[in-house]
């Protein structure tokens, strides 16, 4: 008997298979949490046995007959540790990293997978539904791999490590100048005041129409490019999900990673008409930088993105945390 019958019949996503020399590794990853990797990395990862945790992503069920166990801890902040097994028992290490739960997330379709197979590293280029491209690392590849199909749409928990994180530049402004565009902006937030700040059915037909009536209106707009929401993911292959990104902090919460405080900012980094705003759970260290930062500031940052699918997560498309 084989777990490989139930998957004979699913369609996969594209794939594109990452060789050694083209992975990047997790040594960048682990320096966001600690200047000793050498000792405190082994320290943590021989810890976290004692109270690990088997995920089930979209499995029901996690079986003993797969070639690689995927353990996990239950806690915001946790490693997740890829072993091989053989004959049912843990063989050998092959890969850990450091990962961010997180409840906010975007429904998608995985376009493509591009992975690694032997360290079980793999990056998710997944397309939402308002036709936004993200790249986000897969924590949990060792237990969906078999299982993602093509054109199904997974709701993704998303999150990131920071490897920086700073509040944004306030002082690069630009100056509207150009008529139609400033008669737009200001008949949009005319419009959607006048509508308890929802948008209207017929927005675009009410914005033809809309006149202005003092000179006042028609003046520059002056837009404070510190005040955006922008998300660019990596231009190098296997490396996408290493990301920059500019949005305003939702919520700020403290945590702690193996005894190392951690600042957990949720924060939006793309908010587009008739769009789900795309709001990912960020890890920070707790530093005198970060502390600083509060809720409704503007930040920029340089981020490790990472995605997490649950079977218990696709019944619905609300955002949900993780279950327990």
């Amino acid at each position: 008997m084989t777990i490989n019958y139930q998957y004979k019949n699913i369609q996969s996503p594209t794939k594109v298979t990452l060789t050694d020399e083209q992975s990047a590794g997790h040594a960048d990853h682990w320096r966001i949490l600690t200047d000793d990797m050498s000792h405190d990395v082994p320290e943590w990862l021989q810890k976290m046995i004692e109270q690990a945790a088997m995920p089930k992503g979209l499995n029901s069920n996690v079986s003993s007959q797969d070639s690689c166990l995927l353990l996990s801890e239950n806690q915001p902040c946790h490693i997740n540790q890829v072993l091989a097994m053989k004959n049912g028992k843990p063989e050998c290490f092959i890969n850990a990293y450091p990962c961010v739960d997180s409840p906010y997330g975007l429904n998608c379709k995985i376009e493509r997978i591009i992975a690694n197979d032997k360290s079980h590293d793999a990056v998710l280029r997944l397309h939402t539904a308002d036709g936004s491209i993200i790249y986000a690392f897969d924590q949990l590849y060792t237990t969906n791999r078999h299982l993602y199909q093509r054109d199904t749409s997974y709701f993704v928990n998303l999150s990131a490590w920071a490897h920086e994180i700073k509040h944004s530049e306030q002082n690069e402004v630009i100056m509207v100048e150009d008529q139609e565009s400033i008669r737009y902006h200001r008949a949009f937030n005319d419009i959607v005041a006048a509508n308890d700040g929802k948008i209207p059915d017929d927005l675009q037909e009410q914005i033809k129409e809309w006149k202005p009536e003092t000179k006042e209106q028609m003046a520059p707009v002056e837009i404070n490019l510190g005040h955006m929401c922008a998300y660019l993911f990596g231009d190098t292959l296997g490396q996408e999900d290493e990301a920059w990104c500019q949005g305003q902090v939702l919520g700020k919460q403290e945590t702690v990673f193996n005894g190392k405080s951690i600042i957990l900012f949720d924060v939006v980094i793309l908010r587009e008409q008739d769009a789900d705003p795309f709001v990912i759970r960020v890890g920070a260290l707790n530093t005198a930088e970060t502390a600083i930062i509060k809720v409704h500031d503007y930040i920029q940052a340089n981020v490790w993105l990472q995605a997490a699918i649950y079977k218990q997560n696709q019944k619905s498309t609300t955002q949900q945390s993780k279950a327990s």
